[in-house]
């Protein structure tokens, strides 16, 4: 029978892992904007966004560290490394939501979209130079540009799509992506010494209860709570839980490089499932063409893996 470490090293079932976390992010899309007119959030109130996220990501982080102690693990990280998981909630959820969602308000959502796939190459990047069994090699690079071209082709045609750029808007959404890319390696790094899932349940946590007291600080409120609109959260809550816990599990046990590529699938799948539940056309030519120039690169950029493996 195969280990656990051999299960998440095995290269089907990375992929088909990584895939079920891209979609599960994408869905957030979708499900974000329907919280927001449930909840009555406006575009431009930062406050009750970041409620409606503090609560989401709060509530993933409970549900990890529930699943967490179902089976058996301790939920208290070693002394040592308690501090790292504390600075890493803050960092991860907090800073990277708080940049992300101050960038979203200056900039049209497509340009959002585009600019937040760069945490892909930072991805790479950065793993080029912190692993020596992660390197930046031709293939890989071709296979990420492969998936960036993906992003464009889904965003082809959509309003606000131009060569405008500011600090305030676009800077801070590829600042998002970065400090994102930054976090996932430190996160990789952290678990190593203490249980993946118990480290992702509390910095979600941490990482949320840091957002809902920058809501409540700056007077944010949500009204029109209902079956519906709980139930919504409840996904939101269970899809963080689930992805980001599989994804901290992935990374542990897998180079940073060949599965940064997979990020490029999450704003693809946003936008067909924003289509399909918006009830526009999905099977548009661009969604087609994003969809086999993502798949693409990710090919080149797992097979170089195994290969190098």
């Amino acid at each position: 029978m195969a280990s656990k470490t051999d299960l998440y090293s095995n290269r089907r079932f990375v992929i088909g892992m990584a895939v079920l976390c891209c979609l599960l992010w994408g869905s957030a899309f979708p499900a974000v904007k329907a919280g927001y007119a449930m909840l009555h959030v406006g575009k431009a109130d930062t406050a009750a966004q970041m409620l409606f996220a503090g609560w989401r990501f709060l509530a993933a982080g409970a549900i990890v560290l529930v699943l967490a102690s179902l089976t058996g693990k301790a939920l208290v990280p070693p002394r040592d490394q308690a501090p790292k998981v504390v600075a890493l909630g803050i960092v991860q959820t907090t800073v990277q939501y708080v940049f992300f969602y101050i960038g979203l308000a200056h900039a049209t959502g497509v340009k959002s979209s585009i600019m937040n796939s760069t945490g892909a190459f930072f991805g790479v990047i950065l793993a080029h130079f912190l692993y020596a069994n992660d390197r930046l090699t031709p293939r890989k690079a071709l296979g990420c540009l492969l998936g960036f071209l993906g992003v464009l082709a889904v965003n082809l045609g959509g309003k606000g799509l131009d060569f405008e750029f500011s600090l305030l808007g676009e800077g801070f959404v590829v600042i998002a992506a970065f400090v994102l890319a930054a976090a996932g390696i430190w996160g990789k790094t952290i678990s190593q010494k203490m249980d993946a899932m118990v480290m992702t349940g509390w910095q979600l946590a941490i990482g949320g209860a840091a957002l809902l007291g920058i809501g409540f600080a700056f007077g944010g409120r949500l009204e029109g709570f209902d079956i519906r609109s709980l139930a919504l959260l409840a996904y939101m809550a269970g899809l963080s839980a689930a992805a980001f816990a599989l994804w901290s599990l992935l990374l542990k046990h897998n180079p940073v490089g060949m599965l940064a590529v997979f990020n490029f699938l999450i704003p693809v799948f946003g936008v067909l499932l924003s289509a399909l539940f918006l009830h526009e056309p999905v099977l548009a030519w661009k969604n087609a063409a994003a969809l086999a120039l993502v798949c693409g690169g990710i090919f080149l950029v797992t097979r170089a893996g195994r290969k190098r493996a």
